[in-house]
Protein backbone atom coordinates (compact mmCIF):
# COMPACT_ATOMS: atom_id res chain seq x y z
CA UNK A 1 0.00 0.00 0.00
CA UNK A 2 1.62 3.61 -1.05
CA UNK A 3 0.23 6.30 1.04
CA UNK A 4 -0.78 9.36 -1.44
CA UNK A 5 1.71 11.95 -1.03
CA UNK A 6 4.68 9.68 1.12
CA UNK A 7 6.08 8.20 -2.31
CA UNK A 8 8.49 10.73 -1.92
CA UNK A 9 9.74 8.49 1.51
CA UNK A 10 13.70 8.45 1.91
CA UNK A 11 16.35 7.82 4.57
CA UNK A 12 19.89 7.63 4.23
CA UNK A 13 21.04 6.99 0.80
CA UNK A 14 17.65 7.14 -1.19
CA UNK A 15 16.50 3.54 0.52
CA UNK A 16 12.46 3.97 0.41
CA UNK A 17 11.44 3.40 3.92
CA UNK A 18 8.55 0.62 3.72
CA UNK A 19 4.69 2.16 4.69
CA UNK A 20 4.06 -0.71 6.96
CA UNK A 21 7.16 0.13 9.37
CA UNK A 22 5.61 3.90 8.89
CA UNK A 23 2.30 2.52 9.95
CA UNK A 24 4.01 0.51 12.87
CA UNK A 25 6.13 3.94 14.33
CA UNK A 26 3.22 5.60 14.24
CA UNK A 27 1.28 3.59 16.03
CA UNK A 28 4.10 3.40 18.80
CA UNK A 29 4.08 7.16 18.95
CA UNK A 30 0.47 7.50 19.13
CA UNK A 31 0.21 4.84 22.16
CA UNK A 32 3.84 5.71 23.97
CA UNK A 33 2.72 9.44 23.84
CA UNK A 34 -0.90 8.60 25.48
CA UNK A 35 0.36 6.44 27.97
CA UNK A 36 3.00 9.08 28.86
CA UNK A 37 0.34 11.72 29.47
CA UNK A 38 -0.17 12.99 33.23
CA UNK A 39 -3.60 10.92 33.73
CA UNK A 40 -1.74 7.46 32.24
CA UNK A 41 1.74 7.13 33.78
CA UNK A 42 2.97 11.12 34.41
CA UNK A 43 6.11 11.15 32.46
CA UNK A 44 4.69 14.66 30.90
CA UNK A 45 2.29 17.12 31.65
CA UNK A 46 -0.23 16.90 28.65
CA UNK A 47 -4.16 15.84 28.43
CA UNK A 48 -3.67 15.88 24.49
CA UNK A 49 -5.46 12.66 24.33
CA UNK A 50 -8.56 13.06 27.13
CA UNK A 51 -12.29 13.95 25.61
CA UNK A 52 -11.94 16.98 27.12
CA UNK A 53 -9.36 17.75 25.31
CA UNK A 54 -11.04 16.97 21.93
CA UNK A 55 -13.95 19.22 23.16
CA UNK A 56 -11.71 22.24 23.29
CA UNK A 57 -9.49 21.97 20.18
CA UNK A 58 -12.54 20.97 18.08
CA UNK A 59 -14.35 24.18 17.51
CA UNK A 60 -10.81 25.42 16.74
CA UNK A 61 -9.20 23.09 14.36
CA UNK A 62 -12.58 21.14 13.33
CA UNK A 63 -11.03 19.50 10.43
CA UNK A 64 -7.40 18.77 12.24
CA UNK A 65 -8.25 18.49 15.61
CA UNK A 66 -6.48 14.95 15.69
CA UNK A 67 -3.36 16.36 14.50
CA UNK A 68 -3.28 19.39 16.94
CA UNK A 69 -3.51 16.45 19.58
CA UNK A 70 -0.99 14.10 18.01
CA UNK A 71 1.65 17.28 17.25
CA UNK A 72 0.78 18.35 21.21
CA UNK A 73 1.69 14.90 22.73
CA UNK A 74 4.75 14.41 20.38
CA UNK A 75 6.11 17.90 21.17
CA UNK A 76 6.00 17.46 25.10
CA UNK A 77 7.30 13.61 24.72
CA UNK A 78 9.97 15.00 22.36
CA UNK A 79 11.06 18.10 25.11
CA UNK A 80 10.98 15.45 27.73
CA UNK A 81 13.38 12.98 26.05
CA UNK A 82 15.41 15.74 24.63
CA UNK A 83 16.25 16.92 27.99
CA UNK A 84 17.44 13.32 29.26
CA UNK A 85 19.34 12.99 26.23
CA UNK A 86 22.40 13.79 24.61
CA UNK A 87 22.00 16.29 21.59
CA UNK A 88 22.03 14.54 18.60
CA UNK A 89 20.45 11.31 18.93
CA UNK A 90 17.53 10.08 18.01
CA UNK A 91 14.38 9.09 19.70
CA UNK A 92 10.60 7.56 18.86
CA UNK A 93 9.42 11.80 18.84
CA UNK A 94 12.67 13.21 17.26
CA UNK A 95 13.75 11.43 13.96
CA UNK A 96 15.12 12.94 10.47
CA UNK A 97 13.22 15.84 8.86
CA UNK A 98 11.86 13.78 6.34
CA UNK A 99 10.49 10.99 8.06
CA UNK A 100 8.94 13.34 10.33
CA UNK A 101 7.26 15.27 7.15
CA UNK A 102 6.32 11.39 6.49
CA UNK A 103 4.63 10.38 9.79
CA UNK A 104 2.67 13.89 9.42
CA UNK A 105 1.36 13.14 6.60
CA UNK A 106 0.45 9.95 7.25
CA UNK A 107 -1.27 11.32 10.68
CA UNK A 108 -3.30 13.43 8.06
CA UNK A 109 -4.68 10.53 6.27
CA UNK A 110 -7.59 7.67 6.92
CA UNK A 111 -4.80 5.62 8.15
CA UNK A 112 -4.03 8.15 11.29
CA UNK A 113 -7.10 9.02 12.10
CA UNK A 114 -7.87 5.29 12.22
CA UNK A 115 -4.88 4.38 14.06
CA UNK A 116 -5.67 7.59 16.23
CA UNK A 117 -9.20 6.67 17.39
CA UNK A 118 -8.51 2.82 18.02
CA UNK A 119 -6.30 3.80 21.19
CA UNK A 120 -8.23 2.33 23.81
CA UNK A 121 -9.22 5.15 26.38
CA UNK A 122 -7.94 3.22 28.84
CA UNK A 123 -4.05 2.88 30.43
CA UNK A 124 -4.70 -0.97 30.73
CA UNK A 125 -5.95 -1.75 27.06
CA UNK A 126 -3.31 0.72 25.56
CA UNK A 127 -0.55 -0.74 26.99
CA UNK A 128 -1.53 -3.98 26.02
CA UNK A 129 -1.49 -2.93 22.60
CA UNK A 130 1.86 -1.34 22.84
CA UNK A 131 2.67 -4.97 24.10
CA UNK A 132 1.04 -6.57 21.48
CA UNK A 133 3.36 -3.93 18.78
CA UNK A 134 6.59 -4.93 20.79
CA UNK A 135 5.97 -8.22 20.09
CA UNK A 136 8.41 -9.66 22.73
CA UNK A 137 9.39 -8.94 25.88
CA UNK A 138 12.50 -7.15 26.53
CA UNK A 139 15.58 -6.57 29.57
CA UNK A 140 15.27 -3.09 30.88
CA UNK A 141 17.91 -0.27 32.30
CA UNK A 142 16.64 2.43 33.54
CA UNK A 143 17.55 5.95 31.66
CA UNK A 144 18.62 6.17 28.49
CA UNK A 145 19.28 2.99 26.00
CA UNK A 146 21.23 2.86 22.95
CA UNK A 147 19.63 0.34 20.24
CA UNK A 148 21.30 1.24 16.85
CA UNK A 149 21.83 3.98 15.28
CA UNK A 150 19.83 6.47 12.67
CA UNK A 151 19.69 3.92 10.30
CA UNK A 152 18.24 1.42 11.99
CA UNK A 153 14.49 2.92 12.12
CA UNK A 154 14.44 1.54 8.85
CA UNK A 155 13.64 -1.62 10.14
CA UNK A 156 10.02 -2.62 12.02
CA UNK A 157 12.26 -4.76 14.16
CA UNK A 158 13.81 -1.22 15.60
CA UNK A 159 10.39 0.29 16.27
CA UNK A 160 8.24 -2.86 18.10
CA UNK A 161 12.32 -3.04 20.03
CA UNK A 162 11.58 0.72 20.95
CA UNK A 163 7.62 -0.30 21.92
CA UNK A 164 8.93 -3.18 24.07
CA UNK A 165 11.63 -1.15 26.14
CA UNK A 166 8.64 1.25 26.62
CA UNK A 167 5.88 -0.90 27.46
CA UNK A 168 8.53 -2.99 30.26
CA UNK A 169 9.14 1.01 31.37
CA UNK A 170 5.45 1.71 32.03
CA UNK A 171 5.10 -1.86 33.66
CA UNK A 172 7.76 -1.65 35.77
CA UNK A 173 7.27 2.14 36.76
CA UNK A 174 10.56 3.28 35.41
CA UNK A 175 11.61 5.99 32.67
CA UNK A 176 13.58 4.19 29.89
CA UNK A 177 14.95 6.60 26.64
CA UNK A 178 15.45 4.16 23.86
CA UNK A 179 17.74 6.48 21.54
CA UNK A 180 19.30 5.54 18.20
CA UNK A 181 22.90 7.39 17.94
CA UNK A 182 23.38 9.64 14.59
CA UNK A 183 25.98 7.80 13.39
Amino acid sequence: MVYRGLARTRFRGDVPLKNDTLEILLQARLLVGYLGESEQFGWWRTSFFQPASQHFLEPIFPRTSHLARYHGVIEAARRMHDESLSAGSYHLFRLPEELEQDLHALMDSGVGKTLHEKIPQDKQGALELLRSLAGARTELTEGPIAIGTAADVRSSKTVRQMAALYAAAYERGVRSYPYLASQ
